[in-house]
């Protein structure tokens, strides 16, 4: 295995690429990611909420061995940091600002999901009840997007939209979002679908019922034989955040996500807190899971099954242990060659910053 840094200052807190996105054409990458200032006197994430986070993303053009670090090349309402109020103090978020510059507006439609160099990113203004979500499209492998456009509220108590996709065809692309539950905590999966360029996305059903804890961070495939598979970060009910149990679970639908069922339970536990999953079909048919496991010894790892998520191997370790439980929230893709490119964010010390890394790994 090979480690690489992607972004890393002292005093900085670099985190979670999952809720922004990975995205390749072949050995190009690029990832999404948020950036702000550490606080160490926080308790779970030790990041400073007084001071405002960014959008950035990363770009190899090797295959995951060197980056290019940026601004995120898009408009944000208010020009605020995308999809981290929840880690702001109140005021400082996109979703004080939706009513500005730069506010998500109706999408035109004419969206070419088939496009070879496209991309689709999503975003949140939080987690709480009445959060809301929309979206950007790329037509250039990330270096402009498009938008923000605004998703329905589906008549949900809130929608908080990381971002996982999977597109049919040229006018048709299935989002896998969460919504808030009916007393407004978070979270229950569904899936929304446009068949018209994006000009709609349309509710189109829920995976599993609503949870005692709660369902969020969808990670999606669609196997060679037309069903779709969903990994899902599950937290059991519990007193408190930290003290509940958690684990992935997966469902999966035979008629395109119309209807979906419970399939297995790829990880039992994944620490204090959890960790969202990510879901990989390899190029020899094989499926990839990689997650972050936040209890110690504090480290990312994969599973692998090779019957189409029916059964899975046993963890394959991706990281040395971290400093603490503040990490993870990866992304995964595989290059041409076979290697695997997992990005995620980690520490080496409870009060170190927190920084941008990947693991280049063959299965």
């Amino acid at each position: 295995m090979e480690y690489i840094t992607i972004y890393r200052e002292p005093g900085r807190y670099a985190g979670w690429p999952a809720n922004y996105g990975i995205w390749n054409w072949g050995n190009e990458i690029v990832v999404g990611f948020t950036l702000g200032y550490m606080n160490p006197d926080e308790v779970f994430h030790t990041r400073d909420k007084s001071k405002p986070f960014i959008s950035m993303q990363a770009r190899s053009l090797d295959g995951g061995q060197s980056w290019d670090v940026h601004g995120t090349p898009c408009r944000t309402p208010g020009n605020r940091g995308l999809s981290a109020d929840e880690h702001m103090n109140p005021g400082m978020g996109v979703g004080d600002a939706l009513d500005g510059e730069n506010a998500p507006m109706d999408c035109p439609g004419g969206i070419d999901f088939s496009h070879p160099d496209f991309a689709l990113m999503c975003a949140k203004t939080g987690l709480k009840a009445g959060v809301s979500s929309f979206f950007y499209t790329s037509m250039d492998r990330c270096r402009s997007w498009q938008g923000p456009y605004k998703l329905p509220m589906y008549d949900q108590t809130g929608i908080a939209a990381r971002t996982d996709y999977q597109i049919t065809n040229a006018k048709t692309c299935t989002l896998f979002l969460t919504a808030n539950k009916q007393n407004g905590r978070e979270g229950r999966i569904f899936c929304a679908r446009t068949e018209n360029g994006g000009e709609s996305f349309d509710f189109l059903s829920f995976i599993g019922p609503e949870p005692a804890g709660f369902d969020i961070m969808p990670a999606s495939v669609r196997l060679a034989d037309g069903r779709m598979l969903v990994a899902i970060r599950v937290q059991g009910e519990g007193s408190d955040f930290q003290s509940a149990k958690n684990w992935i679970d997966l469902y999966q639908s035979d008629d395109d996500g119309k209807t979906w069922s419970y399939f297995t339970r790829p990880v039992a536990d994944t620490g204090k807190g959890g960790n969202p999953p990510t879901l990989t079909k390899l190029l020899d048919g094989r499926l990839c899971l990689t997650y972050g496991f936040r209890d110690a010894p504090h480290q990312m790892r994969a599973r692998l099954s090779e019957d189409g998520g029916a059964t899975w191997g046993e963890d394959i370790l991706l990281s040395v242990p971290a400093g603490n439980h503040d990490i993870g929230y990866p992304r995964t893709i595989q290059r041409p060659d076979g290697t695997i490119v997992t990005v995620y964010y980690y520490n080496d010390s409870p009060e170190g910053e927190r920084y941008l890394a990947a693991t280049l790994w063959k299965a």
